[in-house]
């Protein structure tokens, strides 16, 4: 049963909704697809992670991410078209800069990247 208010029973776990936003706040999220072009380990890291480089096309450039997506392995992330946020301030993560949010689902089976499909080319905006 839907609790159209509250949240919803979804596979026997209660998911709620955070605060809702106005369209003019989710407008400012510039949200793209990338390209992984490389992976590397990133012991320095406090939890299990990989610093990937991303490619979003001639207007962007490459940028850096920290990613905890270990669930994944170096080989199957490169040249994964995958979905960033590209507009958060730059973050240190241990010694190194993460420029950008890769985004992911979180599931019982760790982080699952949200992808773009093969026709989609890095630097296109997501809506």
């Amino acid at each position: 049963m839907i609790d159209f208010e509250t949240g919803s029973d979804y596979g026997g776990r209660w998911m709620k909704t955070k605060d809702l936003i106005d369209y003019g706040t989710f407008s400012k999220v510039d949200m793209r697809v990338g390209k992984i072009v490389d992976v590397q380990d990133f012991p320095e890291a406090r939890k299990p992670a990989y610093r990937i480089r991303i490619y979003f096309g001639e207007d962007i450039g490459y940028r850096n991410s920290s990613a905890q997506i270990t669930n994944y392995t170096k080989e199957e992330l490169i040249g994964m078209n995958i979905i960033a946020v590209v507009n958060f301030p730059p973050k240190q993560v241990a010694n190194f800069i993460s420029e950008v949010l890769v985004l992911g689902a979180i599931t019982d089976k760790g982080v699952r990247l949200i992808q773009a499909d093969s026709l989609s080319r890095p630097g296109d905006y997501i809506a």
